[in-house]
Formats: C-alpha cells, structure tokens, sequence
C-alpha cells in the first residue's frame, strides 16, 4: 500500500510542478494571454477599480532578423538544379508529325542535288599534249578536253600528266656541243575525267 502511495506523490508532484510552470510563465507574459470579456455597461459611476487605466504604448517585440534561407544542397536540390538547367540547353522537342515533315524536306532536297549533279564521269588513259600559256606554264586544261574529245566525250580534267624532253635532231651528232635552245620540255596529260 505505502508503494501505491508513494507513486502517487510522485505523480501528483510532477504535475504539480508542471502546473506551477505554466502560471509562471502566464505571469510573465500578461500581452500573451487571451482577452478577458468586457465589463458590463454601467450608468456613469464607475468604481475605481473599473475606471480605464491610461492607454500604454505597446511594447515593442524584438525580433531576430532572419537570416536569407540557404539552399538545401542536397542531392535532391541538386538534380533539380541540373533539370532546370537542361531544360535551356536543350532544343524542344519536336512532334512526330514535325519530325516527319522535316525528314520529307530533307529528303526532298538531297533529291534535287543528286539530279543537279552532272552525268558520271569516266576516266580515260591516252597522250596528249598540254599547250603553253603565256607565262611559259603548260596549260593542260586543253590537253584533257583534247583527250576526251579522242574518246567521244565532250570535256575533261586532267588527272596525271608527264613530261618528256624535246630536242633538235642535231643535239644526236657526235662532236655537238649543245646549245641553252635546242631542247625543251612538253607536257602530255596521260589520264583525265571526262564527262
């Protein structure tokens, strides 16, 4: 029995201290508590107690300036970081239909540049020779629309060329002591594309 009593003090005291507590703080902070009810109306006489007690000015409540919130930078905050920032990296997305008709104007276009290309060229081996230009450089140009031209084609660019010496009959005879005009070089074009 002294048992049961004994854990009875021991509540009661804990809720008597917590009860002790509260009214503690409920003195200390009078602006906290809740309105009380108005006093009845009365006919002019007011006892002193229920005169009106001279307006005070409010006290003032400081309050801690908070701080700006930080980011949480975890690794959730972070993937929506790095979504957000894809999203202005990345071109939109296109419907099918979208993506379809782009693929039709492709492929359109490419179809008109492959039957804007001219007929397939062949290549053909023969010799012909390259012409002079004024500046003393071959021209071989000539020589390949020449070449095609040997073949039944219409013009040509040349491919390979070669280069032979030429000299007088003379420079041959024994006892001939050659001369800076007796020999000089021609170019022939050996291969060309012809069209």
């Amino acid at each position: 029995m002294s048992d049961r009593s004994g854990r009875l003090f021991t509540l009661f005291g804990t809720q008597l201290a917590t009860a002790g507590l509260v009214a503690s703080m409920l003195a200390t902070a009078p602006e906290a508590s809740w309105p009380q009810a108005a006093p009845p109306p009365s006919l002019g006489l007011q006892s002193p107690a229920q005169q009106p007690l001279p307006p005070q000015p409010a006290p003032q409540q400081i309050e801690p300036p908070q701080a700006p919130r930080d980011e949480n930078p975890g690794l959730i905050n972070e993937i929506g970081k790095l979504f957000e920032k894809s999203k202005s990296l990345l071109p939109p997305l296109k419907s099918p239909s979208e993506t379809i008709d782009d693929f039709n104007a492709r492929t359109k276009d490419a179809g008109q540049s492959l039957s804007n290309m001219a007929k397939p060229s062949i290549m053909v081996s023969g010799r012909a020779a390259c012409l002079v230009s004024s500046n003393g450089a071959p021209d071989c140009k000539a020589g390949a629309d020449r070449l095609c031209q040997s073949k039944g084609y219409k013009e040509g660019k040349s491919l390979d060329t070669d280069a032979a010496e030429k000299c007088s009959p003379k420079v041959y005879l024994p006892g001939y002591k050659r001369q800076p005009g007796d020999c000089k070089n021609e170019n022939y074009v050996t291969r060309a594309l012809c069209q």
